[in-house]
């Protein structure tokens, strides 16, 4: 779902801080594995040599590759822990409208039909219809964005963990230090995946409150209301 702003797609302003997260963790992993140990001071100083280790022109295009690895489909899967129907889309208006108090449902009603869909596929698609008429809205841009970002990042968090992990417990000699390694790759996974359901569950509600919150919205409901 393309966007522009500024002249760039909310994906290639996301890319920067993709680099960062792919710079980081490549000196984390590079850190543990000259030193066999996890420390504070060995870090800070990885990180102030970073353009010695990590050029950024190759970083960019390593955190690109990286995270064209997975498909959108997996890296929602990653996110809301789902096979089948995982996009927050699929529940937008059995789950997610009904919880939010910003969603007038009854003015949504007025505009998509006295019973909005059930089915996990109709409601998708009938809430990327609703996205489309508010895509340009700085709301919705905006947590849009931020989805975006940290659905990917989940993504590479998931490739950190089955690339990095498995290698550092062969590499160091250290099982404790290999061991707490794959511990603190797990808990990045674990935090960003839950900042990314919490985004794509906001941005799902938000084109919902922005939709329902349009003048033709209001009127509609006013009409019927009189």
């Amino acid at each position: 779902m393309p966007l522009k702003r500024a002249g760039k797609s909310l994906k290639e302003q996301n890319r920067w801080q993709l680099w960062l997260v792919v710079a980081a963790n490549a000196l984390f992993l590079f850190g543990v594995v000259r030193d066999n140990a996890i420390k504070i001071d060995g870090l800070r100083a990885l990180f102030v040599n970073a353009n010695n280790l990590l050029p950024a022109g190759f970083a960019l295009v390593v955190s690109i590759v990286l995270n064209g690895l997975l498909s959108a489909e997996n890296k929602a899967r990653l996110v809301f822990l789902r096979w089948r129907n995982a996009l927050p889309g699929h529940r937008a208006f059995s789950e997610y409208a009904l919880s939010d108090p910003r969603i007038d449902v009854e003015a949504l009603t007025k505009q998509y039909g006295p019973t909005l869909p059930a089915d996990p596929v109709k409601q998708n698609r009938t809430w990327y219809s609703i996205y489309k008429t508010v895509e340009k809205e700085p709301a919705v841009e905006q947590v849009h964005r931020d989805f975006l970002l940290l659905r990917d990042y989940t993504g590479l968090c998931a490739l950190f963990i089955v690339s990095c992990g498995p290698a550092v417990l062969y590499i160091l000699p250290s099982t404790k230090i290999a061991s707490l390694y794959f511990l603190i790759l797990f808990l990045q996974y674990i935090i960003v995946r839950q900042a990314a359901f919490n985004y794509g569950v906001r941005f799902v509600t938000t084109v919902l409150a922005q939709k329902a919150a349009t003048p033709e919205a209001v009127r509609k409901r006013k009409g019927v209301a009189q």
